[in-house]
């Protein structure tokens, strides 16, 4: 009986171990081309033999056509606060195709037998996009005119990869730490797979620390990033608030939802800012005047954009541009002609009131019936102060009751300090007395920057650790959160050219068609988080007296609280303050 057993358990480890050497089924690895990349390396790849891979560090972008310079690493040790999502970036790179490159976690397993399933961890392919650089900043250019580049920044979600010869390929690694997860250190395999490759196994090392990260819904930090609904319709050229357009919205607006956004962005009239995106604003209110010249208005895809939103979880506050158009025109559809009609309607002017009057006061009656009034505001974006006191003063006399919001470049909420929301230009402060005033009144003040910012900002050629440095400075100015003035206005050919007319390279747009992440707005939420980790461990020190961990954090924050990059690398300050976050919270 013995004798047989033993049989029975040599041909079942000899099964075990032929179905561990076989090799992956054979599949197509399908996905977008990338542009040529215009500055071919002078790297010997002759040197290089076969694969190599190599953990390196999320704030470099590594070229495509460089040998990368990477100490050689197959271990990788990260921490993060349960429900957060913790980075790291592994780099391939191969003098020879390889095709079908594909990844598998292990479950995540601890000392003591907790463990975490291995769908927690995710692999994405990094894909070079055209980018150029900062020159004057803000003003038109012709791509002829600057230098172009290949740039490390979408993250392609497909499940595997095929390789060029000679071309470095970075993998984006993410980790979704359950909110529920035991502290402790947990430790993964992360198979490497390739077509006629053998297996690679690489370790991975996670600590818990015990803290934990509010849902995203339930952040403080104030996140703002303006949606552009027409820029996906056209992409995926479907028909604008068609039922294929709402259902391609429901990805790229969920992943803002999670990163914590918590303003709807809606027009309500025409393009606001007078096309400055490849694709214009289409209208989600229209006017109609009717034939006895009284107005209707209809708010069903408003209704619909707006329902749509706070059922992803966005739900704290509606911005509506603009009172205060760019080129100052509005349309409407004239019920004689069956047109639509463009008018001018300069502040001041009598048909600014005259036209603005009725649809503010209808506006107003039907957020009330919705239940939307009290976090509704009319957004106006960089105008004048003599523009903006004809338009306050409108409101006041028709509609009292209606919130402002600004984003302001003249230090005008100077003059309206009790703004509901209120965001500067980076370098343009608060004064201590208004920022007082708004934080005791319960106002929001954030900050943005633009395509004037040098640094920090989110170009598809900046630094990726400014990414981060977005949500400390917030923290260390004293304000409540970020706007970026858009999250998806595509440029024509955004996968593969970030480049656009007027303002340096991926200023219009952070993430990418089909739900595709980047590495800036895996970033961004990285610094969200770690501002969220500040404000949790204030609360936590300031409650048990504890002053030493409160000033040394508060030590910390400060060295962030610069209107110019800084005399360190932003990835040194950025890695130190995280350190310092780290051993507080453990």
């Amino acid at each position: 009986m013995i004798r047989k057993n033993y049989h029975l358990l040599l041909l079942l480890g000899l099964a075990l171990l032929t179905a561990c050497n076989q090799p992956r089924p054979e599949r197509s690895c399908e996905t977008y081309a990338e542009a040529d990349d215009p500055n071919v390396s002078d790297a010997d790849w002759s040197a290089v033999k076969g694969l190599n891979f190599s953990f390196g560090t999320t704030d470099k972008r590594y070229a495509k056509s460089d040998i990368p310079d990477v100490e050689p690493s197959v271990d990788w040790n990260g921490s993060g606060w349960r429900g957060e999502r913790v980075s790291a970036q592994l780099v391939l790179w191969s003098d020879q195709p390889v095709d079908q490159v594909e990844f598998e976690f292990s479950p995540f397993k601890s000392a003591d037998g907790s463990t975490l399933d291995a769908s927690i961890g995710q692999a994405r392919f990094v894909r070079y996009v055209l980018t150029d650089i900062f020159a004057e900043g803000c003003g038109h250019r012709k791509p002829e005119d600057f230098p172009v580049s290949l740039s490390a920044d979408a993250l392609d979600h497909v499940d595997c990869f095929d390789m060029a010869a000679n071309t470095t390929q970075p993998v984006w690694l993410s980790f979704d730490i359950p909110s529920d997860a035991t502290p402790g250190v947990y430790t993964s395999t992360l198979n490497l797979y390739a077509r006629n490759e053998p297996a690679r196994e690489l370790k991975i090392s996670l600590e818990v620390i015990p803290q934990t990260l509010p849902a995203p819904k339930d952040w403080a930090f104030h996140l703002d990033m303006w949606q552009h609904p027409s820029a996906i319709a056209r992409v995926h050229n479907v028909e604008v608030w068609s039922e294929e357009h709402w259902e391609l919205m429901k990805t790229p607006m969920k992943m803002l939802a999670d990163a914590g956004q918590k303003v709807i962005t809606t027009n309500v009239n025409k393009d606001p800012w007078n096309n400055q995106t490849y694709d214009p604003y289409e209208d989600m209110i229209t006017w109609t005047k009717k034939t006895d010249g009284t107005w209707e208005y209809d708010y069903t895809i408003f209704d619909r954009w707006v329902n749509f939103m706070m059922g992803l979880g966005v739900d704290k506050q509606i911005n509506c541009y603009s009172l205060l158009p760019w080129n100052h025109e509005i349309h409407y559809m004239d019920g004689v002609s069956g047109e639509m009609v463009n008018v001018s309607a300069k502040p001041g002017t009598e048909v600014f009131a005259e036209l603005w009057t009725p649809f503010l006061r209808s506006f107003r009656d039907h957020l009330e019936a919705k239940g939307w009034l009290a976090f509704t505001n009319i957004a106006m974006d960089e105008r004048s102060p003599e523009e903006m006191k004809e338009a306050l003063q409108l409101l006041e006399t028709v509609v009292p009751e209606m919130g402002v919001a600004l984003a302001d470049n003249h230090k005008s909420y100077r003059e309206y300090p009790m703004l509901k929301d209120i965001c500067v230009a980076y370098g343009a402060s608060f004064d201590d007395k208004d920022l007082k005033f708004r934080k005791e009144n319960g106002l929001i003040s954030t900050y943005y920057v633009c395509c004037s910012d040098k640094f920090p900002n989110i170009f598809t050629f900046s630094d990726p650790s400014e990414a981060v440095f977005m949500g400390w400075y917030a923290m260390a100015a004293g304000l409540d959160g970020y706007l970026h003035w858009s999250y998806n206005s595509w440029t024509e050919n955004p996968l593969t050219d970030s480049r656009f007319r007027t303002w340096p390279a991926g200023d219009t747009y952070v993430i990418y068609p089909d739900g595709r992440s980047s590495i800036r707005f895996e970033r961004i939420k990285e610094g969200i988080q770690d501002a969220e980790k500040i404000r949790i461990l204030r609360e936590k020190f300031t409650a048990a007296s504890d002053t030493e961990k409160l000033r040394k954090l508060e030590e910390e924050i400060a060295r962030f609280n610069i209107e110019e990059a800084p005399e360190i690398p932003c990835a040194e300050l950025v890695n130190h303050g995280k350190q310092v976050l780290d051993e507080l919270s453990r």
